[in-house]
């Protein structure tokens, strides 16, 4: 094999290693296009089942990448599956944890330094938090390993206490029916960073009989356990909007570093092959945004639950008789999986009577859709990405969150951010309808909204050219990144 070219081996070469799911692999890729931007060669590593799923999503040749930027895949660990859905989440968790792709992983790290022609040696691993295994591959062959926490702080610092609630006696639960008998209102008053906090409003992998047996349960203690052996965490959110959380967490692990929202920082990247390459593992169906033009300004509900949640036909009926009980046009996303075992059933009656004013669709591109200036109100399962696709947009939402931290993220948006409201997760269409109504034209709305936009501001102002967030991504990637060039 011929000698690397001196330039090419001088290049830093960085290794990314998003958790194989939607919320996870779309910050990710934007950190991996911002590395590139400034000079990296980026080796952006996705699970051989998701990899199938962009190519059916983004087409054929999608994935080529650049000489200096590649995708390639390991395996997940799990039995083999050409599906179109999302994976089973503690079953991913699982495969992790029992250290199933760090072979395949450390493998990879060997082919790229060894038998790779073209590319520099690997420099360094970015991985997200939860992508463990990623932390000793790496030390193996003496190069540093970063993490990416792709969530908000408020989650991080809930998961970060799931051992302290456990030694206080808090959990595990003592039967099932404390889920519905009130036990979750339980005041937290004595985890620093927080405050007006339930025990429901931690992340809800606590909510377990057996920590000893749970799945998720023991994946956070694992994950949250290996941390602190990482050379550094970035964690994508901004100062300002977590301050109080970010300096509690500064105390728990080392080196963190706020650089988000990514997305919005991502667009400090100048024009490019890569800059409009998406990470969508649903094809996006054309339309929504043409449907929008031509709406008066925030006139219309944007409903979309993310790519994990699922619910029951029933509830889906429920918000369907809710959003048009309101009056106010809605465009809805409506995933092929998005009811639990079976497929989405809305009654024709609701079909009829809304569709002048609605439009369903399988998938879009959620972050233009909430700059339109028509979208009045989001309607969310409360995921980080969306959170902060809404925040940066202006955007109030009504929340109905529905696992993992997105119960923390609901909590923070309606009591510490203000730009929130809570749906009972026991759904029912009159609350959905009187929730649009209030933030669309309440009282209560209007100051949601004027905090909405100022929080906005904020983003703009975080993510600028000289902004807080770029220049901690940029102090990071020396101190951090470059540390072994």
């Amino acid at each position: 094999m011929g000698s690397i070219p001196s330039e090419r081996q001088s290049k830093p070469h960085t290794v990314c290693v998003p958790y194989p799911a939607q919320g996870h692999i779309t910050p990710m890729l934007a950190v991996a296009k911002l590395l590139h931007s400034i000079g990296f060669h980026v080796t952006f590593v996705n699970t051989e089942y998701n990899h199938r799923r962009l190519l059916r999503s983004l087409g054929p040749n999608s994935l080529d990448g650049l000489p200096d930027f590649q995708f390639t895949t390991i395996p997940d660990g799990l039995p083999f599956s050409d599906e179109d859905f999302t994976q089973d989440v503690p079953s991913i968790c699982e495969a992790i944890m029992t250290n199933k792709s760090l072979p395949y992983f450390r493998d990879l790290l060997r082919r790229l330094n060894e038998s790779d022609p073209v590319a520099p040696q690997v420099t360094c691993v970015f991985a997200d938090f939860t992508m463990s295994f990623a932390i000793e591959a790496a030390k193996e062959i003496g190069i540093p390993c970063a993490l990416l926490w792709t969530a908000s702080a408020c989650g991080l610092l809930g998961y970060l206490n799931f051992q302290n609630l456990k030694d206080k006696g808090l959990i595990p639960l003592k039967d099932m029916n404390q889920l519905n008998d009130g036990y979750l209102d339980t005041p937290i008053d004595f985890v620093p960073g927080f405050k007006n906090m339930r025990l429901k409003d931690f992340p809800s992998f606590l909510r377990t009989t057996d920590p000893n047996v749970d799945i998720m349960f023991k994946y956070v203690l694992y994950i949250t356990n290996c941390a602190p052996s990482a050379s550094a965490i970035a964690i994508n959110t901004f100062r300002e909007l977590e301050q109080p959380v970010l300096d509690q967490i500064a105390t728990m692990l080392p080196s963190i570093h706020e650089i988000g929202p990514v997305a919005m920082l991502s667009h400090q990247i100048k024009e490019s092959s890569l800059k409009s390459l998406g990470s969508n593992l649903w094809k996006l169906q054309p339309g929504c945004l043409d449907w929008l033009e031509g709406k008066k300004a925030g006139s219309t509900v944007y409903v979309n639950f993310g790519s994990v949640t699922v619910m029951t036909n029933q509830q889906l009926v429920e918000f369907a008789w809710g959003l048009a009980n309101s009056g106010y046009d809605f465009l809805w996303i409506i995933r092929p999986d998005l009811v639990r075992g079976d497929t989405a059933v809305l009654p024709q009656e609701f079909l009829d009577e809304t569709k002048e004013r609605g439009l369903l669709a399988s998938w879009c591109p959620q972050d233009a859709v909430l700059q339109h200036p028509a979208i009045g109100v989001f309607l969310t399962h409360s995921g980080w990405n969306s959170t902060l696709e809404s925040i940066s947009s202006g955007v109030p939402m009504v929340c109905w969150p529905f696992f993992a931290e997105q119960q923390t993220n609901c909590r923070f948006a309606c009591t510490e951010w203000e730009i929130g409201m809570e749906i009972d997760s026991n759904v029912k269409r009159a609350e959905v309808e009187s929730l649009i109504r209030e933030i669309m034209e309440g009282e209560k709305g209007k100051r949601m909204k004027e905090r909405a936009m100022k929080w906005k501001e904020s983003v703009a102002m975080a993510t600028q050219n000289d902004g807080p967030s770029l220049v901690n991504f940029l102090k990071f990637v020396n101190e951090v990144l470059l540390s072994n060039k």
